[in-house]
């Protein structure tokens, strides 16, 4: 295998302009992670797990900061956008399981950025003026299409506002937990509570983290930024591992806090607003306007940074060979990748417009979860494959622990849900026709050059 060069794209033209270093790198991964995770599922995990809701979210964090290693070790290998798809072509060498690995990651990011529009219109902007929910979806996603088309450049530089602003609201409810526990309240005795009233603890357990685990997954898609970063194999490391650590800690305070001031069941029953239901029982007198404001700009900023992924990919698959060249198209002027864009953007319409997002939530989970395996297994395979270049080195427990628990997550025993299997077979249904047309336009194509030749 040949190594994959970062100065350029293979489909000839502009390539994609450089310019993020390190501190925006570190916003960017950040304010992935932070943002539609845990100002949309607390209410959803507390369901789960009972009041040790903190819990989840800590296995989750180790599961995905040991897969982050080998993420680390393949994009200081191939500085290039594609992530997961391009690692899984690499080491396998097979279309068909490239282009299923490219659209489980490319639906995680639309359904995540889709459900943020949903969010932010049925839970945060409600709180100021009732809207149609279609409306206000749609609106919403041609406006992120708006900004990902004017340049990355603006995109992770609003991104970096954005994360303050979300950071600012976690830090409220971290600070409300603080003078809880100062002035006596809370009750800490329900941070080992398990919820077992059906399950066992560990089904308990594993089943909240198995949904926790979409709150921490961010952190990939900054793999599809490397063409866009100033020096990818230096800065990547410190920029992914530190985002990772402090998006990491917030969560288990504000989880902590959650748990300390309301009841597990509370906060299952306020689903998406169960931080709303926090800070009322914490700081009554605080405006709740201030907070649906701030959890505003959380929804916003991790549906920018979805799209960006999601456009990201394809123009990468399409440098790789893997999808037709048109979507490696990049605009000359605003070098950026305009035909990806208009493609997942008119795809996050159509979800906004027709599917009930809510669903797909843990679906998105599961299908990172097999991804993320494949990943780790990817690395191991791809250590043969050697690279002129200097690059960080996982050590080899770490992939192949990631890979086992990554597995378990997904398998029945983790005590997932049903319908997780059946919206993921679906979606992946869809794929495989996808995948098909693409053969026989390819098809088509070939014999079509055959003839002419």
């Amino acid at each position: 295998m040949t190594d994959v060069r970062a100065d350029g794209p293979q489909t000839g033209g502009p390539s994609l302009r450089r310019v993020m270093g390190p501190k925006l790198l570190l916003f960017f991964v950040v304010g992935d992670i932070i943002g539609t995770g845990i100002y949309a599922l607390t209410g959803q995990v507390a369901g789960r797990v009972g009041g040790a809701l903190w819990l989840p979210f800590l296995l989750a964090f180790v599961v995905a900061f040991m897969t982050a290693f080998s993420y680390l070790e393949l994009v200081g290998k191939y500085p290039r956008a594609a992530g997961a798809a391009l690692y899984t072509n690499k080491a396998f060498g097979v279309p068909f399981l490239t282009f299923m690995v490219a659209f489980a990651v490319m639906c995680s990011g639309i359904t995540s950025a889709s459900s943020a529009a949903v969010a932010f219109g049925a839970t945060y902007l409600a709180a100021f003026v009732k809207l149609p929910m279609v409306l206000v979806g749609i609106v919403f996603v041609i406006a992120l299409a708006l900004i990902n088309f004017r340049g990355v450049g603006e995109s992770v530089k609003a991104n970096a506002v954005l994360t303050c602003i979300e950071l600012s609201g976690l830090l409220i409810i971290i600070g409300v937990g603080v003078w809880a526990v100062i002035n006596g309240d809370g009750e800490p005795s329900r941070l080992v509570e398990i919820n077992t009233a059906d399950k066992t603890w560990l089904v308990a357990i594993t089943s909240a983290t198995s949904l926790a685990f979409f709150a921490m997954v961010g952190f990939e898609d900054s793999v599809n930024m490397a063409e866009e970063c100033h020096d990818p194999v230096r800065i990547f490391p410190k920029a992914m591992l530190w985002g990772m650590v402090i998006a990491a800690t917030i969560y288990v305070l504000v989880s902590i806090t959650s748990s300390l001031l309301v009841p597990a069941g509370d906060l299952a029953a306020a689903k998406s607003s169960a931080l709303l239901t926090v800070l009322d029982v914490g700081a009554p007198g605080f405006p709740r306007e201030i907070f649906s404001a701030i959890g505003l700009f959380a929804v916003i900023n991790s549906a920018l940074i979805n799209m960006l992924m999601a456009s990201r990919l394809l123009y990468g698959l399409a440098n790789e060979r893997v999808l037709p060249a048109v979507f490696g198209r990049v605009h000359p002027t605003r070098r950026t990748p305009w035909v990806s864009i208009i493609f997942t953007s008119a795809i996050a319409i159509l979800l906004v417009s027709f599917v009930d997002i809510s669903a797909l939530g843990g679906t998105t989970a599961l299908l990172l979860l097999v991804v993320f395996a494949i990943v780790n297994v990817a690395l191991l395979v791809l250590r043969k494959d050697k690279v002129a270049h200097k690059h960080f080195r996982a050590p080899t427990a770490i992939p192949v622990l990631a890979a086992i628990f990554c597995l378990y997550l997904v398998s029945p025993l983790s005590g997932r849900p049903a319908s997780d299997y059946t919206v993921g077979a679906v979606l992946l249904g869809v794929g495989v026709v996808l995948w098909f047309v693409n053969w026989l336009v390819k098809r088509g194509l070939d014999r079509r050059s055959e003839r002419v030749g």
